[in-house]
């Protein structure tokens, strides 16, 4: 193709014919314009009829152009360009998979639920009414806890944009903006002694046979007691090596945390046994294993069905169905109501703060009862003002 002309002989403006591209029947055009940048001709491609470009549109274009240059504006072609949603999520992503634990989460999350919704329009085009909409379609599969996630990670994508340059522009999700759905799915759940007693005979049983016979490596089980006599969480179980556990000293070390402080928890007498049994020849190795030999992933499905042949989650809301968490819940439950200080819990935990702890406040009653007491007394003893120290006598 060759520039020509165009037929108005319109200044600066010009016409490429294509003979392979056709528009109603006839060659289809190409309007481009040119002007003097810095002394230097300029050539810039406006678009083709068939997208709707006209010369008089051309020849506008070009205007605006040349008013842009004679008051020092940068031109569009100057400007840098904002890229798309999904080119920054690529990287991002990359950069994930690197740098965080939660990389496959975040993967899933944007090729589930981003990447066809936004992944090729521009950081600047997704606004908060976008989010807000997306929120709406969401709440009909999704939990709040898990759009939640989704938002953060929109969020997270728009913050590293701003950090790497990629685009300076608005986050769409925060206050006033896009806002995280309210999450009310604190789970009070704890098993009982006898709970916890049926749910490890069941691990132990060979489900697939009809008679009664216990494995022969019941592994669930023993991942199982380790989570519920230490509160560890099923990632923070599965990331246990063998150097990992100091049986000499009677504590294991979990390393692999969600807040990524490492904590000792001491080992109780029913674990020595397990653990040592289980270490492993090289201390690099994991103590739980997959069947290829490599870490475990996720928690297995025959933890759900034991659940569910014991009928724990028979008629349970989703908030108090037993989940593997249960046994977290079942932990810093049994340790409250044993008169566990909060602070001891939180520390063998590794919950961040006290306030993610409340939930287990009302189980120590024994410190409410002894000030309720003291007050008491102080109102018992014919209205006399006397000390704390003489009320608690």
């Amino acid at each position: 193709m060759y520039r020509e002309k165009a037929p108005r002989k319109t200044k600066g403006v010009f016409i490429r014919r294509s003979t392979r591209n056709l528009y109603q029947g006839e060659p289809d055009v190409c309007f481009d314009i040119c002007y003097k940048k810095d002394g230097k001709l300029t050539w810039e491609k406006v678009g083709w009829k068939s997208e709707g470009y006209t010369e008089k549109l051309a020849e506008d274009i070009r205007s605006e152009r040349i008013r842009a240059i004679r008051h020092g504006e940068d031109l569009p072609r100057d400007k840098k360009a904002i890229p798309l949603f999904g080119k920054v999520a690529d990287e991002f992503l990359k950069w994930s998979k690197g740098n965080l634990r939660s990389y496959i989460q975040d993967e899933n999350r944007y090729r589930l639920h981003l990447k066809n919704r936004f992944g090729k329009k521009r950081m600047d085009r997704i606004s908060p009414f976008h989010l807000e909409k997306m929120k709406l379609e969401l709440k009909e599969e999704l939990s709040p806890q898990s759009i939640k996630h989704i938002l953060r990670l929109v969020s997270r994508i728009y913050r590293k944009a701003a950090k790497w340059g990629l685009y300076n522009g608005e986050n769409p999700v925060g206050p006033d903006k896009a806002e995280m759905p309210v999450v009310r799915n604190e789970r009070t759940r704890y098993l009982t002694p006898e709970e916890v007693r049926v749910l490890l005979a069941e691990l132990r049983k060979n489900p697939w046979t009809k008679e009664s016979k216990d494995l022969e490596d019941a592994v669930l089980h023993d991942i199982v007691l380790l989570s519920l006599l230490t509160g560890a969480r099923a990632g923070e179980v599965f990331s246990i090596r063998g150097r990992d556990v100091n049986l000499d000293e009677g504590f294991v070390t979990f390393s692999d945390t969600k807040n990524g402080n490492s904590r000792h928890v001491p080992v109780p007498d029913t674990l020595q046994e397990i653990l040592k049994k289980r270490m492993p020849a090289n201390p690099s190795d994991f103590i739980f294993q997959s069947k290829k030999g490599g870490k475990i992933r996720e928690v297995s499905h025959a933890f759900d069905r034991a659940v569910e042949r014991l009928g724990f989650n028979k008629g349970a809301s989703s908030r108090d169905r037993v989940t593997f968490h249960t046994l977290r819940h079942t932990f810093c439950s049994w340790a409250v109501l044993s008169g566990t200080p909060l602070r001891t819990v939180m520390d063998l935990s590794g919950h961040k703060s006290l306030s993610m702890l409340q939930r287990y406040a009302h189980l120590s009653g024994e410190d409410r009862r002894r000030a309720t007491s003291a007050v008491e007394g102080m109102y018992r003893n014919n209205g006399k003002i006397v000390s704390i120290d003489e009320a608690k006598k």
